[in-house]
């Protein structure tokens, strides 16, 4: 893909501290289709800035509704994806060190496999409290105060136990994975991780995310990142809008978080929930011509 030109458009959003800038892209991505991509950089080092969550129990709420009631901070983006049926989320969060939302580790199997279950350990992007950013790859249990965290992709398995439970528990070692406790402060989940020490490396096939060709396919999507300088980047595409933003594929987004400068990288929900708030204000227009309701946003606020 092409060096992207990215303009700064921080003044455009009002007062902004100084460790948090805004940018925007309108150049065209590698297949020459039309291209709005906006990205937030702040400094995980400052310490008047706070990195947190937010979570509504059993329903959903716009991102405008999650900047109204915490007192309008600097940046609110969607996270994790989720169920439309039970607004549960589907994806690891950590809020002041507690886990408040799991990792789904069962996906029942179709057709010949109805009696079978895949077991994946899909990425989570975490913030300790000396302000350290990680990627990791993350199992989660409701009976456990802590989350576990690979370094490294883990395939997913499969067998007939609809709990992964207790064969975790027996060894945290039970994938041939070393597993460890990951201390996390504040951390969303997603998947699938699109950048590893740098490089392009995107885990899909590990965490079962995106069937067949589908990372190829162009939608809205969100991003989040970090740099070796300990730079948080949160990334947000347009797309769905004909002739004026048609969207990413995975390995366009990719290879975006990877020239801004990420060390590593995660794909969170994208399509019509895909929107980043900066003081209150659109940056890209969501692809269903309103802001979807979400169950978890991630949150930056000046303290």
């Amino acid at each position: 893909m092409a060096q992207l030109h990215w303009t700064n458009m921080t003044t455009s959003f009002g007062h902004l501290p100084a460790s948090v800038q805004v940018f925007k892209t309108t150049d065209t991505l590698s297949d020459g289709k039309p291209n709005i991509s906006w990205y937030l950089v702040a400094d995980l080092k400052d310490k008047n800035l706070l990195f947190t969550v937010d979570t509504s129990l059993n329903r959903r709420l716009t991102p405008q509704q999650y900047y109204d009631r915490n007192k309008q901070p600097l940046a609110v983006m969607n996270t994790t994806f989720f169920s439309f049926a039970t607004h549960q989320n589907l994806n690891t969060v950590i809020k002041e060190g507690k886990l408040v939302g799991y990792n789904i580790h069962a996906l029942a199997g179709k057709g010949k496999d109805t009696l079978t279950y895949r077991h994946p350990f899909t990425g989570a992007l975490g913030i300790t409290k000396k302000r350290k950013a990680d990627i990791a790859w993350i199992y989660t249990d409701s009976s456990q105060r802590y989350a576990y965290a690979s370094q490294r992709a883990v395939p997913a398995f499969k067998d007939s136990s609809s709990s992964l439970a207790a064969r975790f528990n027996k060894s945290k070692k039970a994938t041939g994975h070393h597993f460890a406790k990951w201390k996390m402060q504040t951390a969303v989940g997603g998947g699938p991780v699109l950048v590893q020490n740098g490089k392009v490396q995107i885990s899909n096939n590990e965490e079962l995310k995106f069937a067949g060709k589908a990372i190829d396919d162009k939608h809205p999507r969100t991003a989040m990142g970090y740099t070796a300088d300990g730079k948080l980047v949160l990334l947000v595409v347009e797309g769905r809008n004909p002739g004026i933003a048609e969207g990413a594929s995975l390995s366009q987004l990719a290879l975006m978080l990877q020239a801004i400068g990420c060390t590593e990288a995660l794909n969170v929900d994208g399509g019509g929930s895909s929107c980043l708030l900066v003081n209150g204000k659109e940056t890209i227009a969501p692809s269903d011509k309103q802001q979807r309701a979400v169950p978890a946003v991630f949150i930056i606020q000046q303290k």
